[in-house]
């Protein structure tokens, strides 16, 4: 490799980490939120905490295909401005937030509906109670989060990264305060226990959605693309665009997410003590998962400029390059699961059965770190290639065709209980990995018309 190669990708390098690391630190606050949730609420008992991991599993199945879709704006932003069409940048952003507000009340109405089936589900019963006033509660926050995903796609696509990245933060602030005040009945307010965490979302999200509006419509540099509510009118093409890409990746997400939340149905099954326990576990990897997204999306939009330019050579570059960011980060975050698998629970609850359990699925957790890196960058980069179709048929096979049989195998064929519905979630993660890289691989040698 010549010098001139060397510094071409040390720049690619640089190029990507500053995209990359306001959309982690963003992402890192919101699932702060999460994290904040799951401590506080596991100071009032495991039945509370195994309900909340079971309605946030249940309402992301459904708000991650919105989100999903709001993602695809991203690198169809990112294309234009590699090609220079600025023109066409503020009509993609009108036209997805008509498609997203639509989405979010759809989202809304599944959820409410879907609370009433929650029993179907053989969960414990003191569970299924608290889980269905959860989720009747947070379903709400669907049609703020996806006015903040409109929004904040589009300046990113843009390569402006910080703006979400701040609100996030201060979300993530008014989130704590919020569930201080709500769960335990403090400043006078009544104790609501898991509904006031419920609250509290809804809260914060409505919070990240007005701030990040005001940001927009009021800075001068984005006036030229008309970021209000103001509707010049329905463009299909450009809607039927958003659809073609955006409802597969949000069914790519949903399998792969779905699939996460049927490992908690299943190991609801098992009880209390594991769901509580898989809820920990699983709180943890989404801290470094969130780290790993920043990558995966800053790549998209390398991608998506160099597929502007109709460069083969630069979107192979940022591909790869990303890809091994994104191994290196996760390869940190399992060695540090390892060294601290059995003192991370102990942040969460104080049961020493749960606690147990956990450390043992951090430690799974550990070992998958690598794959989920290379799987989330890999979804990344061919979403920047508009290649959406591939990895969702990837991510259907990886995730319940392979992982979710031999989860369901190992938990009770084999009697592994919920350490061997995460070595199925650890299969089907790598198959996934190993799959999207092949894929990029192929489909960066030839140039894509957008």
């Amino acid at each position: 490799m010549s010098a001139l190669e060397i510094k071409s990708i040390k720049e690619e390098v640089v190029n990507t980490v500053r995209l990359a690391y306001p959309v982690i630190i963003g992402q890192l606050g919101i699932i702060m939120m999460g994290v904040v949730d799951s401590i506080m609420v596991g100071k009032i008992g495991p039945v509370p905490l195994a309900a909340a991991s079971l309605g946030n599993s249940l309402i992301f199945i459904i708000l991650i295909i919105g989100i999903g879709c709001s993602i695809v704006v991203s690198p169809l932003v990112a294309i234009l401005v590699g090609g220079k069409r600025y023109s066409e940048c503020g009509v993609y952003f009108r036209q997805s937030l008509l498609v997203n507000i639509l989405l979010s009340l759809v989202m809304i109405g599944v959820i409410l509906i879907g609370v009433n089936f929650i029993n179907k589900l053989h969960q414990p019963p003191e569970v299924i109670e608290l889980t269905m006033i959860y989720m009747s509660i947070v379903g709400f926050s669907a049609f703020p989060l996806m006015i903040f995903q409109t929004y904040k796609q589009f300046i990113e696509g843009l390569s402006i990264m910080k703006p979400a990245m701040v609100i996030s933060i201060l979300a993530n602030i008014i989130n704590a305060f919020a569930n201080w005040v709500l769960i335990f009945g403090e400043l006078g307010f009544p104790k609501l226990g898991l509904a006031g965490a419920a609250w509290a979302t809804f809260a914060s999200r409505a919070f990240m959605a007005l701030v990040i509006m005001f940001y927009v419509m009021r800075n001068d540099k984005f006036k030229q693309y008309d970021v209000t509510f103001h509707f010049r009118g329905l463009n299909f093409p450009v809607i039927k665009k958003i659809l073609r890409l955006g409802l597969p990746s949000g069914f790519q997400y949903f399998f792969e997410v779905g699939a996460f939340s049927f490992a908690v149905i299943m190991i609801g099954w098992i009880g209390t003590n594991a769901l509580a326990a898989h809820q920990i576990a699983i709180n943890l990897a989404s801290i470094s998962f969130m780290g790993v997204l920043g990558i995966s999306q800053a790549a998209s939009i390398r991608v998506g400029n160099a597929m502007g330019e109709q460069s083969v050579s630069k979107i192979r570059k940022a591909g790869f390059t990303a890809i091994v960011l994104g191994a290196a980060l996760m390869s940190f975050s399992g060695i540090t699961f390892v060294l601290l698998n059995n003192y991370l629970p102990t942040l969460y609850i104080d049961d020493e059965a749960v606690i147990s359990i956990a450390s043992r699925l951090i430690i799974i957790a550990a070992i998958f770190q690598l794959s989920d890196g290379i799987q989330a960058v890999g979804i990344g980069v061919l979403r920047g290639l508009t290649d959406i179709k591939g990895p969702t048929i990837i991510t259907f096979i990886a995730y319940w065709i392979i992982s979710l049989p031999i989860a369901y195998l190992l938990a009770f064929n084999f009697n592994l209980g919920v350490d061997g519905v995460w070595i199925g979630l650890l299969i089907g993660l790598t198959v996934s990995a190993f799959l999207l890289t092949l894929r990029f691989n192929y489909k960066s040698k030839h140039l894509i018309q957008i």
